[in-house]
């Protein structure tokens, strides 16, 4: 008994230092640093786009060339805070969630600070990504809870508690939020009430962000399988046979009745929607792929850590090289985004972020701008 009793606490050991190494997130790294990281993903709106730097602040850029909507030192609230995930735009405000267990409103025009919450303390880290729907901020957190906010002003309508930390980015379809928890369950809750409609337990904690297509849910899981679920009875419609190399952290995407799962064993798992079995062998790109993917046209655009982005033909799942920044010592764990045919791409390097624009057709680099504060 005794031994068991250690081989599972040496399980969770063991567990939490394989994702403190993946991820980069340590004390350290988030408290005491000048750097303290985190890998925020593009938010784009209208003419504009939003990404958490690496320095902890909310940068507002212009999409046509790259140019700042703000003064730097307007960035208030966040600065010196890691931001893991994608800020979120509505009205006039721009949401962001930092590891120091704040989520911030900062004004679209301005960047200037209009609400925070908590308003006094602060949560547990917050990675997650927040979401805007029907008047509410969503998001998951590090104490294990769901909450939902007033959107106009940052008080608190709801909470659900899961059973262990979240770090999925919540998503809203219609009215109810589908999310993932470390304590291997994917949830569905009602939006306006945060009540439970159904859950279903994996095999392995969720950290990456669900997809929600054809009324299924696709999730990746850390038992290293992926899972297809009836997005309004929670039932399972398909397991996939086979088994990745690791764990599944980036979001999935689906084009064509196809899933493209990358996974943090460098390949790409094509699976049938329907059933869940391959397409085609998994492309294997060679390094990690934390960094969820996009769709563009008839591409699948695809960033491994190591700095490499494919675009991968859908027709016949070749993949091309469309940029390398990984010469530059640069690695990418963000989510990609794209608009108009341009793919958005943020890397990191020891002491700088910077955010790319490539065109998907031509290949070539529209623009690129360093983030953090020199």
């Amino acid at each position: 008994m005794w031994i068991k009793h250690n081989r599972r606490l040496l399980g969770k050991v063991l567990l939490l230092l394989v994702i403190l190494l993946i991820v980069g997130i340590t004390v350290s790294g988030c408290y005491g640093r000048s750097q303290p990281g985190g890998w925020s993903g593009v938010r784009l709106a209208d003419d504009s786009l939003f990404v958490g730097s690496m320095d902890g602040r909310l940068v507002g850029l212009n999409k046509s060339d790259g140019s700042r909507l703000w003064p730097m030192d307007s960035m208030l609230g966040v600065s010196g805070t890691a931001i893991y995930g994608t800020p979120a735009v509505e009205g006039d405000l721009v949401y962001v969630g930092g590891y120091n267990g704040k989520v911030y409103a900062v004004i679209f025009e301005s960047g200037a600070l209009r609400w925070v919450y908590p308003r006094e303390g602060n949560l547990e880290p917050i990675v997650s990504g927040v979401v805007v729907a029907g008047g509410k901020v969503y998001f998951g957190c590090s104490d294990g809870k769901v909450y939902a906010l007033n959107a106009a002003e940052l008080y608190e309508e709801w909470e659900f508690q899961t059973g262990d930390k979240i770090w999925s980015t919540p998503v809203i379809d219609g009215e109810t939020i589908y999310i993932g928890s470390f304590d291997k369950k994917l949830y569905a809750l009602n939006a306006i009430d945060g009540s439970k409609k159904w859950e279903f337990e994996t095999g392995g904690a969720i950290a990456s962000t669900p997809l929600v297509y054809n009324n299924t849910v696709y999730i990746g899981s850390f038992d290293r399988y992926l899972y297809a679920i009836d997005a309004n009875s929670g039932s399972l419609r398909w397991r996939s046979e086979v088994e990745a190399g690791r764990w599944f952290w980036a979001k999935p995407v689906a084009y064509n009745n196809v899933i493209y799962a990358p996974n943090l064993d460098g390949k790409v798992y094509i699976l049938d929607a329907n059933t869940g079995r391959e397409v085609v062998g998994a492309v294997d790109l060679g390094s990690p792929i934390s960094s969820s993917p996009v769709v563009v046209g008839d591409k699948v655009i695809i960033a491994t850590e190591e700095g490499k982005v494919y675009s991968l033909d859908a027709s016949n799942n070749q993949p091309g090289l469309l940029i390398d920044v990984g010469d530059d010592g640069q690695k990418i764990y963000a989510p990609l985004s794209a608009s108009d045919g341009v793919v958005y791409i943020h890397a990191q390097a020891s002491k700088q972020d910077t955010l790319y624009a490539v065109n998907v057709e031509t290949k070539l680099t529209l623009w690129s701008k360093p983030l953090s504060k020199e």
